[in-house]
C-alpha cells in the first residue's frame, strides 16, 4: 500500500526581508579576517591548485598553529576596528534619532 504525500502546512503570510539602510556602519571584522586578508595571497601562491575551500581551510590550520605572540598584531588590528566601529556606530545612532 502506497503512502500518501504529506500537504504542507502554511502558518502564514510569507516575511519579506527588509532593507538595510547603506549609511549604516561596517561590522568590525576579527583578528583571524585581518590575518586571512593578509595571508590570503601567500597561500595562494603556495598553492596554486588549491581551490577555494582549500585556502580557508589552510589558513584556518595556520591560525590554530600560531602562537598567542605571532596573533598579537592582528588582535591589535581588530581591537583598533572595534573601536572603529562603535565609534561610527554611536555617530549614526544620534544622527538617526
Amino acid at each position: 500500500m502506497p503512502k500518501q504525500p504529506t500537504q504542507k502546512v502554511t502558518t502564514g503570510a510569507r516575511r519579506t526581508k527588509s532593507k538595510k539602510d547603506p549609511a549604516a556602519p561596517k561590522r568590525p571584522l576579527s583578528a583571524y579576517m585581518f590575518f586571512s586578508q593578509d595571508w590570503r595571497e601567500r597561500v595562494k601562491a603556495e598553492n596554486p591548485d588549491a581551490g577555494f575551500g582549500d585556502v580557508g581551510r589552510l589558513l584556518g590550520t595556520k591560525w590554530k598553529e600560531m602562537s598567542d605572540e605571532e596573533k598579537k598584531p592582528y588582535i591589535e588590528m581588530a581591537n583598533k576596528d572595534k573601536e572603529r566601529a562603535e565609534k561610527e556606530k554611536a555617530e549614526y545612532a544620534q544622527n538617526k534619532a
